[in-house]
């Protein structure tokens, strides 16, 4: 008689018509796990924080990590000092991973830092590991309460295999897209018109040797782009040296917060980068006639939707390098506004110029125990598109950690409104460097 190929019984089940939903409780809860939201959460469980981070992609690293952005941008200063602006979780990114062969330090009138997405990823996900941070991947903010005196107490996510209720004593918009301060009621900025974001791609099989010349590309673009269909008139491949492969930054496309326009524009972005390979493959066979994709990236989003902060930061404060009281963030980034379909604004700072991101451009007025960091909070269009490129991004996630801790052990009514600001500043002092550049307001 044969016998049974397994033991497993099965069990019948039916969603129950009432089901409460399951809470986790934390100290900090970050939203959005990209270079700003990862870093407010290393830095929080480094504080001893409990700390959540949550995304709604099924694995964190955000747009670092799953646009295949392929180099970190404004961690360094201009030529010819080329000095590290930023700190923290760049100093260990860059001990573990330049050994293996998995960054190139790239120097032209600053230096930008090519790395290895799927190393970096999994630096990130053993790094959230080792220190207890409790990820939820997957999940959609649905909402998120705010009492009426400012304070955000919890936050409702869906998932695919449930909804969920984080609540937390202090909360982190890393979102990109300012969805948590939006989901609770918060007053964002919207631009009057599209700010493109880019279909990244990496492809291979490249020949290095004939790699063409700075310049080129955009060149070609420039007077073959109409012709193939291609919004973007000039781009950029960053080629990794020794592999073979380049990341392409030659697309632009919409980046709508309507969901049936966004499911639209990642289409159209892959289109758009196919058309482009196209073009490379025919004016540079030398470099790119035996390429092929390796990956597409994720959708890659500039600027959309960011808060109103309690200051804006302006493009002349960026020109001049202005120096605030509560500045936890700095970088030499140009200003890089893409809002125009077949170029952008590209204006660029002189050798020992910094500029600074001041606290109160990433504390909304309206709730006292949350910060936002990254491309999510307050500057005019121009001002915001020098300072959301990695670097800064960063230290703002550092600064956010900070904030929340100091108002958590101050118990100020006012919150992060209300913490010492001196003792922020001896915090992210290796952010900041020497007192003294610029003014102050």
């Amino acid at each position: 008689m044969p016998h049974a190929l397994t033991e497993l019984r099965l069990n019948s089940a039916t969603r129950p018509p009432h089901q409460a939903i399951p809470e986790v409780s934390a100290d900090v809860c970050v939203v959005g796990a990209g270079i700003a939201g990862s870093t407010a959460a290393i830095e929080s469980a480094r504080l001893g924080r409990r700390t959540v981070l949550v995304d709604s992609l099924p694995l964190i690293g955000g747009q670092m990590v799953h646009s295949l952005i392929g180099l970190f941008c404004g961690v360094f200063g201009n030529a010819p000092e080329y000095a590290q602006l930023t700190h923290g979780i760049f100093d260990d990114i860059f001990r573990e991973l330049a050994p293996g062969g998995d960054l190139h330090f790239a120097r032209s009138h600053t230096t930008t830092v090519f790395y290895n997405e799927v190393a970096l990823g999994r630096w990130l996900e053993r790094t959230v590991h080792a220190l207890g941070i409790q990820v939820i991947t997957g999940a959609v903010l649905t909402h998120a309460a705010l009492t009426a005196d400012g304070r955000l107490t919890y936050i409702d996510l869906a998932t695919r295999f449930g909804d969920l209720r984080v609540r937390a004593d202090g909360f982190v918009d890393a979102s990109g897209d300012a969805a948590l301060s939006w989901e609770a009621g918060l007053p964002c900025w919207v631009p009057e018109r599209v700010i493109y974001g880019s279909q990244q791609v990496i492809v291979e099989n490249l020949n290095e040797e004939h790699r063409p010349e700075p310049g080129a590309i955009d060149a070609v673009f420039a007077a073959k782009g109409e012709e193939r269909g291609l919004l973007r008139r000039g781009g950029l491949a960053f080629f990794f040296p020794g592999r073979g492969t380049a990341v392409l930054n030659v697309t632009h496309i919409d980046a709508p917060l309507d969901p049936l326009d966004a499911s639209r524009a990642m289409f159209q972005g892959r289109d758009q980068a196919d058309r482009a390979i196209a073009l490379l493959k025919a004016e540079f066979p030398k470099a790119f006639g035996d390429s092929r994709v390796r990956a597409y990236g994720f959708p890659g989003r500039r600027q959309t939707r960011w808060i109103q902060g309690g200051h804006q930061l302006t493009v002349e404060e960026v020109r001049n390098g202005t120096r605030f009281h509560d500045a936890v963030a700095r970088t030499a980034w140009p200003v890089e506004l893409h809002d125009r379909a077949d170029g952008y604004v590209w204006e660029m700072f002189d050798a020992d110029h910094v500029h600074y991101v001041p606290l109160r451009s990433m504390t909304p007025p309206g709730a006292t125990n949350l910060v936002a960091a990254g491309r999510c909070v307050d500057g005019d269009a121009a001002a915001l598109s020098s300072v959301r490129v990695m670097g800064p991004c960063s230290a703002m996630g550092a600064a956010a950690a900070h904030a929340l801790d100091l108002a958590g052990r101050s118990g100020a009514d006012g919150g992060v409104h209300d913490i010492d600001i001196a003792e922020l500043r001896h915090r992210l002092a290796a952010n900041l460097g020497a007192p003294g550049a610029g003014g102050a307001d």
